[in-house]
């Protein structure tokens, strides 16, 4: 069973529980060596009508971060409230652009990994030779590179090119996911990761000496795993199991 999350006396529960849940996607990130020192980001929208969502602090290591430490910020990247540290533009400027014209992005998460990297500089992008790639790529969307995102015009086009999709390769750049919970999100991110992954392996082989899969089972494979099952399958299986991990690992994400 997953651990009861107590919420801070001086906190909304809602926002305390938003908080450990992105702490610990943070660990886990930290967990796999999906990291880059501090520099990509999680982020996650505060529960209410507000318009605020969590952050890192530019100046703390993923294996560092906790509840308390996340950088709550507005849709102009401003602290709300005390601030001892401060946020990247360029994560303001990716994630704010998708958390203001997304609903249901109650989380975004970007990584620079060196596999999601290389499968981002492929102009062939995903390949649909895995199950796992299959099961990702059907939802993902591409963004081209216009440098270091700290353009808050790059916002309109980052919006537009994702659509309704919910996984982005950035082209020459990283991956990122949007989920409707942290749990969701991360999910996504795991699997896209995973494809990336495997993706640069199999290619050592050659892409003339790959196989195919048949006709038609792509597309099976997209139903199977639609966004909505996903979700499902995150929030009541996936990430109960990965927040006991974190636990595990160190529970002082819930700090």
């Amino acid at each position: 069973m997953a651990t009861i999350i107590k919420a801070r006396p001086e906190m909304d529960a809602s926002e305390w529980e938003a908080r450990v849940h992105l702490a610990a996607a943070y660990r886990l990130v930290a967990h796999y060596k999906w990291d880059d020192l501090i520099f990509t980001h999680l982020s996650a929208r505060v529960p209410g009508p507000e318009h605020h969502f969590l952050i890192n602090p530019y100046n703390l290591l993923f294996n560092e971060i906790t509840a308390s430490s996340l950088v709550k910020i507005d849709v102009e990247g401003q602290p709300v409230g005390p601030a001892s540290s401060p946020v990247n533009p360029a994560g303001f400027t990716i994630h704010s652009a998708i958390h203001m014209a997304r609903d249901d992005a109650m989380a975004v998460m970007h990584l620079h990994t060196p596999h999601g990297q290389a499968v981002s500089a492929m102009s062939f992008g995903l390949l649909p030779h895995t199950q796992t790639s299959m099961i990702a790529g059907h939802d993902v969307a591409y963004h081209d590179y216009e440098g270091i995102a700290t353009d808050l015009d790059e916002r309109g086009r980052l919006v537009a090119d994702l659509g309704d999709k919910n996984a982005m390769i950035l082209r020459n750049h990283g991956t990122l996911t949007v989920g409707d919970s942290v749990g969701a999100c991360f999910l996504r991110l795991y699997f896209l990761e995973r494809a990336c992954e495997a993706q640069v392996m199999m290619l050592s082989a050659g892409r003339e000496n790959l196989n195919t899969p048949p006709q038609g089972v792509e597309g099976k494979v997209a139903q199977q795993s639609n966004p909505k099952g996903m979700g499902a399958l995150a929030t009541q299986l996936a990430w109960p199991a990965l927040l006991r991990k974190a636990d595990q690992l160190d529970r002082t994400f819930r700090e």
